[in-house]
């Protein structure tokens, strides 16, 4: 699950990097992109990818 928000995110980095949007300090593209290597860092770690049930 947390692949797909990172792929997400990158996309939306990517998007507002392409078309030069002016956006405010805390929406820049290099904050969206950060946040999506934080998710795709816990996807990697095996946190979020699913349910797994314990004995």
């Amino acid at each position: 699950m947390l692949g797909i928000v990172a792929a997400v995110l990158f996309f939306v980095s990517f998007l507002i990097n392409a078309a030069d949007l002016s956006t405010n300090d805390v929406f820049s593209s290099t904050n969206v992109m950060l946040l999506g290597l934080t998710a795709l860092a816990l996807h990697v770690a095996g946190i979020g990818s699913g349910w797994t049930r314990r004995r």
